[in-house]
């Protein structure tokens, strides 16, 4: 039975993903560094930004020592709330699913590899914070996804909130990449892919795919936890 719905952020509520990659190669630029973005898409939008970093240096592109990506991470940070400030927005016919869902009282998360900061203020600015009874984000975990860390941590943090405590297979997880998908399957939960972000076939692991949240009825949810 269906308990809780766990979300990612960036691709999946926000269209933010973009964002991102322009805050990424902002911060870049300095370095003389410029991502594609269909490198970006394809290598490293599934990770944190720690992460990002962390590869770029593994793969000589970014050529710095590893004690000054929490700088980067501060950096990037500050450009990306720029952005978002004016440009962000909610994805089309988010806002009204998470309204089927508090109607429905379904206790709702988000496990994201983006900053709590960014996340919140988002989410503050589009009058949906309330909606969530937990976030966990990048600050909160040591391993990004596809690492499970960030979802079972978001349900061990559920648990803390609420009166009846819930496993995995109860939960839903929504997704807008493979490396998501991978860390809720790994969690023991079930799965959901928009596309968002990638193609369907891009995104076969997951449970159902759909192009857009609004497709989706409490039914369907159900269905795939029972």
């Amino acid at each position: 039975m269906l308990k809780a719905a766990i979300f990612d952020f960036d691709g999946v509520i926000s269209d933010s993903e973009i964002l991102h990659f322009r805050a990424f190669n902002q911060m870049l630029a300095q370095y003389g560094i410029e991502i594609t973005i269909k490198d970006y898409y394809k290598t490293y939008l599934g990770f944190n930004d720690a992460d990002c970093y962390k590869l770029l240096i593994h793969q000589g592109l970014l050529k710095i020592d590893e004690q000054q990506i929490d700088d980067l991470v501060k950096q990037k940070k500050q450009i990306f709330e720029k952005l978002a400030k004016t440009e962000g927005k909610i994805i089309e016919g988010v806002r009204d699913f998470l309204i089927m869902l508090e109607d429905n009282d379904m206790p709702m998360a988000i496990c994201s590899g983006s900053l709590l900061t960014e996340v919140e203020m988002v989410l503050e600015e589009a009058r949906l914070r309330h909606l969530f009874e937990v976030i966990v984000s990048a600050d909160h975990v040591k391993k990004g996804k596809p690492d499970p860390e960030g979802f079972l941590l978001t349900l061990q943090r559920l648990n803390e909130s609420l009166e009846e405590a819930i496993t995995a297979n109860q939960c839903i997880v929504i997704e807008d990449s493979h490396w998501g998908l991978e860390a809720a399957k790994a969690a023991g939960m079930h799965t959901i892919a928009v596309t968002n972000s990638y193609d369907a076939e891009q995104l076969n692991m997951a449970e159902k795919i759909v192009a857009r949240l609004s497709e989706l009825s409490i039914d369907d949810l159900q269905q795939l936890c029972a």
